[in-house]
C-alpha cells in the first residue's frame, strides 16, 4: 500500500491500493481527503489514511485470516482416525482422541485462538515418561497446537495437530513432540 499526504500550500492528496484489481476508495470533503483500503477476504488487514493540511493519520486494523468460504476451519476430517476417535472434523473440539490408548488423547481443551494460521489451546493429556509404559502415564497439563490451515476433503481445516507437556520440559520445537496428520490419520 502506498499512502501519500501533501500538506504544502493547502494541497491534500492520498493514494492507496490493495494491489492489482483491488483499488482503494477515496473521498474528499471540506479540504480533507480520505483514502480507505477496503479489506480483501483472506488478506487480514484494512488501512485508512486521513489527511488535512499539516496532519496525516493512518489507522491499520488487522483481522484474523479467513477461509475463502467464510466457514470456520475444522480440525482435519472426522474420518481421519476411525469411529472411536474424537474431535476430528469439529470446530474447537473440547477433546481430541486418536481412538487408542490414553497417550493419544487430550481432554478439557480450552482454545485461546482458532481461525488463524495456527490455533492454540490447553487441556489435559497423559504423559508417559522415558522408560515408562502407557499404563504408567499420568495426567498432565498439555498445550495443543493445530496448524497447516488449508483444506481437508475440500473444506477448510487444520491439517496437523500436536500436543506437548510444558511441565515436563517439552515445547513445540522439542524433537520428541509428534505431529498428527489430521486429514489422513495414521
Amino acid at each position: 500500500m502506498v499512502a501519500l499526504a501533501l500538506g504544502l500550500l493547502g494541497l491534500t492528496g492520498a493514494a492507496c491500493s490493495n494491489g492489482p484489481g483491488h483499488p482503494a476508495t477515496t473521498a474528499t470533503s471540506g479540504g480533507r481527503t480520505q483514502a480507505t483500503r477496503v479489506p480483501v477476504p483472506g488478506v487480514g488487514t484494512s488501512t485508512t489514511t486521513s489527511s488535512t493540511p499539516g496532519t496525516t493519520t493512518t489507522t491499520t486494523t488487522t483481522t484474523k485470516p479467513s477461509t475463502a468460504s467464510g466457514a470456520p476451519p475444522t480440525l482435519g476430517l472426522a474420518s481421519a482416525f476411525g469411529p472411536s476417535s474424537a474431535g476430528f472434523g469439529q470446530v474447537r473440539p473440547s477433546e481430541i482422541s486418536l481412538g487408542g490408548d490414553p497417550t493419544g488423547m487430550v481432554s478439557g481443551i480450552s482454545w485461546q485462538s482458532w481461525g488463524g494460521a495456527r490455533a492454540s489451546g490447553t487441556g489435559t493429556g497423559t504423559y508417559v515418561g522415558p522408560g515408562q509404559t502407557a499404563a504408567q502415564g499420568s495426567p498432565e497439563p498439555a498445550d495443543v497446537v493445530a496448524s497447516g490451515l488449508g483444506t481437508c476433503g475440500g473444506a477448510p481445516a487444520y491439517q496437523q495437530v500436536t500436543w506437548y507437556f510444558p511441565t515436563e520440559g517439552q515445547s513445540l520445537s522439542t524433537t520428541t513432540v509428534s505431529t498428527v496428520d489430521a486429514c489422513t490419520g495414521p
